[in-house]
């Protein structure tokens, strides 16, 4: 176990596209129960308002955990100064070169259009997008999120605008220092972040430890830690503590 102070310790987590904060409460429960700060980064697609969280100049570990597409969401100056990083479901490039890379972009085209034929419309997709994010299992074991709550105009513009950055993500999240200390954790039913996309962020990430869990999608519902009956948020504080200052 690692023996630096956790006062020391600090978390930034960042959700995904279409998600919000709130998922976050309960791995902040128990990040503060080890003394550990924790601060979430917020999109503000919903009735929540944008928040971007700062480290802490006392801080001597600086661990970043972000869910799919909050990677690349995190400003490059806070990726500068982060000494860790666990990357849930997430990838360097979401579009993938070749065929699989041509049916995910049109389906990224699609759920542009939505958004842009207004609220009922995009409130209809995000319900198809949490069936997939769910998957294998039902929508009512995920977080609430900003659909519950409505998608504001503004909302919706960010939608959009963040459905452009998935077209475009080509590389790691500019600033993730090289020599860093990685997790990626990944689902082998995960429907949102193909087969290709996951192995070129491996390619990417050489050094890092992979989890695959099954049976799991790519809202991690039914991945258990590394051990049996060990819960994910448990096993991924455990690496955590793990990670030197």
């Amino acid at each position: 176990m690692s023996c630096a102070s956790p006062a020391s310790t600090e978390v930034i987590a960042v959700h995904g596209w279409a998600g919000d904060s709130r998922g976050w409460a309960p791995w902040a429960d128990l990040a503060e129960q080890r003394g550990w700060r924790f601060s979430c980064y917020e999109r503000g697609y919903g009735q929540l308002p944008p928040a971007q969280p700062h480290w802490d100049p006392s801080s001597t570990r600086r661990i970043v955990i972000a869910r799919s597409l909050g990677s690349h969401l995190l400003p490059e100056a806070t990726w500068r100064n982060a000494t860790a990083a666990v990357l849930l479901t997430s990838f360097a490039a979401f579009v993938p070169p070749g065929r699989a890379g041509r049916a995910v972009a049109a389906g990224l085209r699609g759920m542009a259009a939505q958004l842009e034929a207004g609220e009922e419309a995009t409130a209809a997709m995000l319900r198809q997008f949490f069936t997939r994010v769910a998957d294998p299992f039902p929508t009512s074991l995920l977080p609430g999120g900003p659909l519950e709550q409505g998608i504001p105009a503004e909302g919706r513009r960010r939608l959009l605008d963040d459905l452009q950055l998935l077209a475009s993500c080509t590389a790691l999240p500019a600033g993730l220092p090289p020599q860093i200390p990685v997790l990626l954790v990944e689902a082998r039913d995960d429907r949102i972040v193909c087969e290709q996309s996951r192995a070129l962020l491996r390619q990417a990430l050489p050094l890092a430890t992979v989890w695959s869990l099954e049976p799991a999608g790519h809202g991690l519902l039914g991945g258990e830690g590394p051990q049996a009956g060990q819960s994910l948020m448990a096993a991924v504080l455990e690496w955590m503590a793990d990670v030197p200052p």
